[in-house]
């Protein structure tokens, strides 16, 4: 994997998310209340909500705009007929928060 530092861990808030913004669209980082960290595709397959902007609850987040629940480990849409985001390796390390670039340049334009 080719790791590419996105920022320290204290960056993000407990709870909350940052998103990152790349050429092939954005993705948001997430942080658990025990500083777990997660990414994820930003845009909910549902209605294009932003996900990083959703409210993350233990290991899952809500779309703000309709609802759906999105458990962070696999991307995958709880109680929805349908529905995924893509997940992206992601790793802290010395306090800095860590994605792998590799990934990012191998997905297809948002």
């Amino acid at each position: 994997m080719n790791w590419i530092d996105i920022g320290a861990l204290d960056d993000i808030p407990v709870q909350g998310a940052r998103l990152v913004k790349t050429a092939l669209g954005c993705v948001a980082v997430f942080r658990s209340a025990d500083d777990a960290v997660f990414a994820l595709d930003d845009r909910c397959p549902h209605k294009g909500g932003p996900l990083s902007e959703g409210i993350v609850h233990g290991t899952h987040v809500t779309c703000p705009l309709h609802n759906w629940v999105f458990d962070l480990n696999t991307g995958l849409a709880q109680g929805a007929d349908e529905g995924g985001v893509a997940t992206h390796p992601v790793r802290v390390q010395g306090g800095r928060v860590l994605l792998d670039a590799a990934r990012l340049q191998r997905r297809s334009a948002a």
